[in-house]
């Protein structure tokens, strides 16, 4: 359990800044909260949560992804990660905890941020971008309780938990030290979320990121032998763009092993898709 990882996104922010749920706003055919779900599924070895509200509305999850309830709202962000640390406490030793409104997250980040969590680290805190990121650092579940507590006596702010734990403070160099996050996520966009309206509207106007694709077995005809790169933000994009459905006939396989259909799966820099027919065995 120790060195199972698991995921944390909270949702229940209010959004005020933006005027709509941030949760529910559309990322090439997803949402915010989808995408940023189903990466961490992607990238984490245990389970992934998304704090809510109490009451809140959520769009559609991805499969396997669990759902838990801020007991109290309006506290903040400490309390939603106490929330999700305590229903993680016995199933993963660390969390990667974000909010709901970070597009361009990538899971080679995640996996610096992640590893920089070693023993004796209770919490790894990116400093990206020249600001502090505790929603985009990993915690020991451990620290449930002690930040339950620090909410109890209305110390509520994530510096108030820092002064108690022990931090690794990972820099813009820290991070890009990680060859994955140099190469993959060189301006550390990972650290980006949407508050505003045209912070939306302009995240949302990038293209997607450029996608190895490549059709094996009969898919290979029709002019679609050999490698492609297209731009993608997810997998049924890809599959759409060599003219492909994601249907009972097809699979994908993401970066050599992982064997999928799903279509809302996200994809990022990086990453190389090989489709191929499931009637062949595939």
């Amino acid at each position: 359990m120790g060195d199972v990882t698991a995921g944390v996104v909270l949702s229940g922010g209010r959004s005020s800044r933006m005027g709509t749920p941030k949760a529910a706003l559309e990322w090439h055919g997803s949402t915010l909260l989808h995408r940023t779900a189903a990466l961490l599924a992607r990238t984490v070895d245990g389970p992934v949560l998304v704090v809510a509200s109490p009451g809140q509305e959520l769009p559609a999850l991805p499969a396997g992804v669990e759902v838990v309830e801020d007991p109290v709202e309006g506290v903040g962000p400490m309390q939603g990660i106490a929330t999700g640390l305590t229903a993680l406490r016995d199933r993963a030793g660390t969390a990667f905890v974000c909010s709901t409104d970070m597009p361009f997250l990538h899971p080679a980040f995640v996996g610096a941020v992640l590893r920089a969590a070693e023993p004796g680290v209770d919490v790894a805190l990116p400093f990206a971008r020249g600001f502090r990121q505790p929603l985009a650092a990993a915690y020991r579940t451990g620290l449930a309780d002690l930040i339950t507590s620090l909410i109890a006596q209305g110390r509520s702010r994530p510096g108030m938990l820092y002064e108690h734990c022990t931090v690794a403070r990972l820099d813009d160099a820290d991070l890009l030290a990680d060859p994955a996050v140099a190469r993959l996520d060189p301006d550390l966009d990972s650290v980006l979320n949407v508050n505003e309206p045209d912070d939306y509207t302009a995240a949302r106007a990038r293209p997607p990121a450029d996608v190895v694709v490549q059709c094996f077995g009969a898919l290979a005809g029709g002019g679609r032998r050999g490698q492609r790169t297209v731009a993608a933000a997810t997998l049924g994009a890809a599959a759409q763009a060599l003219g492909l459905e994601l249907d009972r006939h097809v699979v994908a396989a993401l970066n050599g092993d992982r064997i999928t259909r799903e279509p809302l799966l996200p994809l990022v820099a990086g990453d190389s898709v090989a489709f191929l027919s499931a009637d062949a065995g595939g």
